[in-house]
């Protein structure tokens, strides 16, 4: 039988299929994405339930000329498959290989770069504004997810969209999940709507019967107004989107190829703002996904017949499972302990917690900022409020931190997953910057643990504190243990912990990057190197005492830590030197650049970055040299 899918190289191949061509074409897609994110991981679930409503969108829309606007975009693969990126997928979140992400830079047909939730309705308004203003004529189309749709940058935009009144075309993807299933008021009120499709085939037939009456059918119909309104009112508690001022159009079934055909020419000639409501399942067509897409929403490779991941050979827990299973243990023993999570119970390792504790469990939805000010009124009435987030989404929450926690100087644990390199998730989802816009606010200390136990450690020292809030950074992955060569787990105050003695060479490091320079002072003194090693523990404060006591006597002094050197760890570092009136023209600060990082596995950018021990090691020598 013939193969279409070899036939498609862009969005102009299939303008002119036919409804059964298009439905084929959909099931050579489904079979193409499973084959290849099985090899090499990436967003399945969400881009397995869009399939046919991206077709139906490139059928009906002329790209790049029209612009599609994917809002997180990890559900964008098939719109890169048609847009000329088929041959090259394989390379899919692959070092210098296709993003997981849509990327201006690597195509026309990607509108917006995009990778945090709630931006697509703000971008698209904006495009669809300037394309008012300099006169010109296309479409402009946001996609966007349930769960977005509870980010308040997303009700912000629909409430400016409905006043601009300019042509706009805002098509929900409701699958009824996020990442996780989809909690608060609103997912309640869309499930209602999805409910509740008499309303709108009642008023069709009203609208019917009174255009057909002789003579006077179409004044009745006219004047009928508040009736319809009525019964709108009595039908539907609440049309949202229509009191805002869309036309609301829906639900329909994102999986029916013809009627979403039909709705999307019916929108592109409504005058004015139109929201599309479009129900999908995540998962669709592959049963493993259908039955668990919260598994399948990011995932490794798979052996597609059994829709298992391919395990790690070590086995051991990740950081996000040592940070689950320690909250737990102290929820047990500490009642005033509660957990919050912006829709991310699974990956922030909260489901046992939330099992365990459902009342001291608290998903607030994809609303960084809410959860941290949420977090701030529970800490304010004698709570002790852990908050687990990946560093890349607390960027989100910046204003809340300063103004509702640190200026009332509140204990708020905040604990930074996926800190530092991230992998094949790329610049949008590497968490390099918290250090440098966090430290520089008054009364927030920050700690990085070295590993799993130094982890569990530091989360119970953070919640016993009363000293205010606290931010525990920690990487994505499985865990390092130090714990043959570590004496002591006990976290002191602002003290760091010496784990190699040496006079030549001095590393100060944090967090993940202490193994690194653990392996290369070994590697040194096999080369008769000196070497020493401090395991800073305390970003802030520093651990002052221990760092200037060692760096009095250093030949050449080092830090590492992963993130961008710019207002990073090594900065404060320089500034304790500076104040204490040490000459730092031998210190070395290692890092990232001022730049945002690819994407790849994380061995490759240590690599290209001259990260990995190997190169700590040759930079070591090269100073020694110098």
């Amino acid at each position: 039988m013939e193969n279409l899918l070899s036939k498609i190289q862009s969005p102009l191949d299939i303008r002119n299929a036919s409804i059964p061509e298009l439905i084929k074409l959909a099931d050579e897609i489904r079979h193409f994405i499973l084959e290849n994110v099985s090899k090499t991981g990436g967003h399945l679930a969400s881009n397995l339930g869009v399939v046919e409503l991206t077709l139906a969108i490139h059928h009906v829309f002329e790209s790049p000329k029209d612009r599609i606007i994917w809002d997180v975009g990890h559900q964008s693969y098939i719109h890169k498959i048609i847009t000329g990126r088929k041959d090259v997928f394989h390379t899919l979140r692959q070092y210098q290989g296709l993003s997981g992400f849509p990327k201006r830079s690597e195509s026309e047909h990607d509108t917006f770069d995009t990778g945090h939730s709630s931006t697509s309705i703000s971008a698209g308004l904006g495009i669809a504004k300037a394309r008012d203003l300099k006169k010109e004529k296309y479409s402009v189309i946001s996609v966007i997810g349930d769960g977005a749709l509870t980010g308040g940058m997303a009700l912000e935009a629909l409430n400016h969209a409905g006043q601009c009144n300019t042509d706009f075309i805002v098509i929900l993807n409701d699958n009824e999940m996020s990442i996780s299933k989809n909690v608060g008021g609103f997912s309640k009120y869309l499930n209602r709507l999805r409910t509740a499709p008499m309303y709108f085939k009642v008023k069709d037939d009203i609208e019917n019967i009174l255009n057909k009456i002789p003579r006077v059918g179409k004044t009745v119909c006219r004047t009928a107004g508040k009736a319809k309104d009525s019964l709108k009112y009595f039908l539907l508690p609440s049309i949202f989107f229509e009191e805002l001022g869309f036309t609301y159009l829906g639900p329909i079934d994102g999986h029916d190829i013809k009627q979403l055909k039909t709705v999307l020419l019916q929108a592109k000639n409504i005058k004015g703002p139109v929201f599309i409501h479009v129900k999908t399942k995540k998962g669709k067509g592959y049963k493993y996904a259908e039955n668990n897409p919260h598994k399948f929403h990011g995932i490794g490779s798979f052996d597609l017949a059994t829709g298992k991941p391919f395990q790690n050979k070590e086995g051991k827990p990740s950081y996000s499972q040592v940070f689950g299973k320690t909250l737990t243990e102290i929820a047990e023993k500490d009642k005033r302990v509660v957990a919050i999570t912006a829709a991310m119970p699974d990956g922030t390792g909260l489901s046992d917690f939330a099992i365990n504790y459902p009342d001291r469990f608290f998903d607030v939805g994809i609303a960084e900022q809410h959860a941290v000010t949420f977090a701030a009124g529970l800490a304010v009435n004698g709570l002790k409020p852990v908050f687990p987030v990946y560093s890349t989404f607390l960027q989100r929450a910046y204003d809340q931190i300063v103004h509702d926690v640190c200026l009332q100087n509140l204990p708020v644990v905040f604990c930074i997953d996926r800190a530092g390199l991230v992998g094949n998730d790329g610049e949008t989802h590497h968490g390099l910057f918290d250090i440098s816009f966090l430290s520089h606010i008054p009364n927030m200390t920050i700690m990085a643990p070295k590993d799993g136990k130094e982890l569990a450690a530091m989360l119970k020292y953070a919640i016993a504190s009363e000293y205010g809030p606290i931010a525990i950074r920690y990487p994505r992955g499985q865990i390092d243990d130090f714990s043959e060569i570590s004496t002591d787990y006990h976290i002191h105050d602002k003290k760091a912990e010496i784990l190699l003695e040496g006079k030549q060479i001095l590393f100060i490091a944090i967090g993940k990057m202490v193994k690194l320079a653990y392996e290369a002072a070994k590697k040194l003194k096999e080369i008769h190197i000196d070497t020493a090693v401090i395991n800073a523990r305390f970003i802030k404060p520093l651990d002052e005492e221990t760092i200037l006591s060692r760096c009095l006597n250093a030949k050449h002094i080092i830090t590492l830590e992963d993130h961008v050197i710019k207002g990073g760890f090594g900065n404060q570092v320089l500034e304790l030197l500076h104040k204490n009136k040490i000459a730092h023209k031998n210190l070395t600060i290692l890092g990232l650049p001022d730049k945002f990082i690819e994407h790849g596995s994380n061995e490759e950018l240590f690599k290209q970055y001259c990260l990995s021990t190997e190169d700590i090691v040759k930079r070591v020598q090269q100073l020694v040299r110098e």
